[in-house]
């Protein structure tokens, strides 16, 4: 830190604002991210950037009294914290939602719904965000997780305020961010003219319009190379191993695995055009199916394997790691445990015990004043529980001793959470929610409650310990931040909850905005749709298992999942075991493996992440001043342009002028539009 800077405000009007109009941005991103892939992006890096840049302008332009003097890395913190939390939540809108739509469980539409979205989202947000603040002692400063994106973003506003070329490094990174963003934003709305030629490249498809006939499969199996600035922005950010993890995993299913299942008869596809007019032409993603058990599309056939390999590699990820949910509950809820005791006793409170004899095995370095008390996330938590427990009781009729149930198994899971985010900052939240699923599948079945309504609770249910978990893992690495730039936690946790408003409002709105301007999302259909939504087919699946007489599962997709979520199982634990740690990358990431099973047959977002870690270990290499001064922003710019770019597609599709109405089919697989 610059000892010579003067004493700055941390929690200030203008950090809030802007950070929750940044993180707007952010969660509209990621409602069309999470629709097109599965994947969704914190906006701790943008956030901490593009913040500098418009505070910084605004300190030195405006007098104090409207926004202007001192800005420093605290507020800057302050800021990132704010769109951060503002650019959560999408994930709930790019799964459970549509899925219940699809299932016919909710009403006509989400703008019918649109006030029990919002009370939904609220619930879930606060509770969250409250989870977190035990957390930290554990994961923060007893295990001191590493936190890759977060000791980034820590790195880069202490680049952008402190040294000898501050000012000069964060105009560079600022432009880098600026450029990036803008350039994604403008190939993303053009290309949707031209996709045939400057989005998708069907190689395929060309190839076999020449008269290579066989090689369409590689057409029907997803392996089409994509021009995506998010996800090659991506591979900029993960390690390598990641990146081929997730190219391995695509190829083991679509492939191997997947062209295997047709021959045999075990799985089918379906002609692609209406028509039939190119009769080796095949869709193999279909998830409309009438007999899922003997006549499985190879989409749904490679969904449980896919679910398997998720669940096992988090569960065995956190065993192997020494039995986090113990240790959170002796070291998160020691403090809060002793306060508790010496409220009844009226001891005095010190240093974070009521017993001042008594030494704090983890002391905290904020000051007293800047931490978090007991009593406020407590009664935060307290508040947001009750809340959700009225809104799932009154608005979809669920038994308030399910909802707290919900709640608990919520908080088991954001340990999870936190574990991946804190070690390899990749946090498989839907898997979660897809076994909080199975969990209260089970339990409305053990009910007797009909189909239809185990098929709502158990996705209602899912979707609390989806966003629960998502919100602790995303505010922990915000905290994380902030421990190692020693700003205030309590502070944090103001910024946190001001943006988790935003994105309780403004995720469902770009929900509605995507629905209505592309229907499919919401539809079950054989069309091809513009969203392949491969977080939706996957919780539909889920949901329809667990709520059926016998679970519809093909024999061998069973057997496939249970022979390679016990391989994770075995792999996480000799790798913990019998591996020196420094050893440890070259063990594949099975969550990556895991998500190219559910994605596809769709394999442009791994190779195209492949070439953005290609691309930075390049870069890294021959210029690393370079790649340590651009590498993060041009990748936050990217992934959020983006998405910024999709939001301004829906907007031109709903007025009738996109690429679906004004643009050329040229390069597309048989002559139609594949925007």
């Amino acid at each position: 830190m610059d000892p010579d800077a003067p004493e700055e405000q941390q929690f200030t009007f203008r950090a809030v604002f802007v950070g929750c109009a940044l993180g707007a941005v952010i969660s509209a991103s990621n409602v069309y991210l999470g629709l097109k892939t599965g994947w969704t992006f914190g906006a701790s890096l943008f956030g901490s950037i593009f913040g500098f840049a418009i505070l910084k302008s605004m300190s030195k332009a405006l007098p104090d009294r409207l926004g202007g003097g001192y800005f420093g890395p605290k507020e800057n913190i302050c800021c990132q914290s704010a769109a951060t939390a503002a650019g959560s939540l999408g994930l709930l809108f790019t799964s459970g939602f549509p899925a219940a739509y699809q299932l016919g469980l909710l009403g006509e539409n989400p703008v019918a719904d649109y006030g029990r979205l919002i009370t939904f989202t609220l619930g879930c947000a606060y509770v969250g965000i409250f989870f977190t603040m035990p957390l930290r002692r554990l994961y923060i400063l007893k295990l001191k997780l590493p936190f890759p994106n977060s000791v980034a973003a820590a790195y880069t506003i202490r680049s952008l305020h402190v040294g000898r070329h501050a000012a000069a490094n964060a105009r560079k990174k600022t432009l880098a961010l600026v450029t990036s963003f803008l350039l994604a934003i403008v190939w993303r709305v053009t290309s949707e003219y031209a996709p045939g030629i400057m989005w998708d490249w069907h190689w395929g498809w060309w190839f076999y319009s020449a008269g290579w006939k066989w090689i369409i499969a590689a057409e029907n199996w997803g392996w089409i190379w994509e021009w995506t600035p998010a996800f090659i922005g991506v591979g900029l950010l993960v390690p390598l191993t990641s990146s081929i993890s997730f190219v391995g995993g695509s190829a083991l299913a679509w492939a191997i695995i997947g062209p295997a299942l047709v021959a045999t008869n075990v799985a089918f596809g379906i002609p692609a055009t209406k028509t039939g007019e190119f009769p080796e032409y095949l869709n193999y993603a279909n998830m409309v199916l009438d007999d899922p058990v003997n006549a499985p599309s190879p989409k749904y056939w490679m969904i449980w394997p896919g679910c398997a390999v998720l669940l096992c590699s988090s569960l065995a990820e956190i065993v192997a790691n020494g039995g986090a949910v113990l240790r959170s509950l002796s070291v998160g809820f020691g403090p809060t445990a002793e306060a508790v005791k010496g409220f009844i006793l009226r001891k005095p409170r010190e240093g974070g015990y009521t017993d001042g004899a008594k030494v704090d095995e983890f002391p905290d370095p904020a000051p007293l004043d800047e931490q978090t008390p007991w009593w406020m996330w407590t009664g935060g938590l307290t508040i947001g529980s009750i809340i959700t427990i009225i809104i799932m009781r009154y608005q979809f009729g669920q038994n308030a001793g399910v909802t707290i149930l919900a709640i608990l198994i919520s908080f088991i899971f954001s340990l999870i959470g936190a574990e991946c985010a804190g070690r390899i900052s990749v946090i498989p939240v839907t898997t979660f929610g897809n076994f909080a699923q199975l969990v209260f599948g089970g339990v409305s079945k053990g009910m007797g409650v009909a189909p239809a309504a185990n098929q709502l609770n158990n996705g209602l249910t899912g979707m609390i310990t989806l966003a629960v978990s998502e919100q602790a893992a995303d505010m922990l690495g915000d905290l994380k931040t902030t421990h190692l730039l020693g700003a205030s936690p309590r502070v944090q946790l103001y910024a946190q909850c001001c943006g988790a408003l935003v994105s309780i409002f403004l995720s469902a709105g770009m929900y509605v905005v995507f629905v209505k301007a592309y229907p499919c999302i919401n539809e079950l259909s054989t069309t091809t749709c513009a969203f392949p939504a491969p977080d939706v087919g996957a919780w539909r699946a889920v949901s329809v298992a667990v709520s059926s007489p016998s679970l519809p599962i093909p024999r061998s997709s069973g057997i496939t999942a249970l022979c390679l979520g016990a391989l994770t199982i075995i792999s996480t634990f000799v790798k913990f075991q019998f591996v020196r740690p420094e050893r440890r990358v070259w063990f594949p990431n099975w969550n990556a493996v895991g998500i190219a099973f559910i994605l596809g047959p769709l394999c442009t977002y791994p190779m195209a992440m492949l070439f953005g870690s290609l691309v930075a270990l390049i870069w890294r290499k021959h210029w690393p001043v370079g790649a340590m001064m651009y590498c993060y922003a041009v990748a936050a710019g990217m992934i959020a342009g983006e998405g910024l770019g999709g939001i301004a597609n829906a907007v031109l599709q709903i007025a009738g002028v996109s690429g679906a109405a004004k643009g050329t089919s040229v390069g597309c697989p048989a002559n139609v539009y594949c925007g």
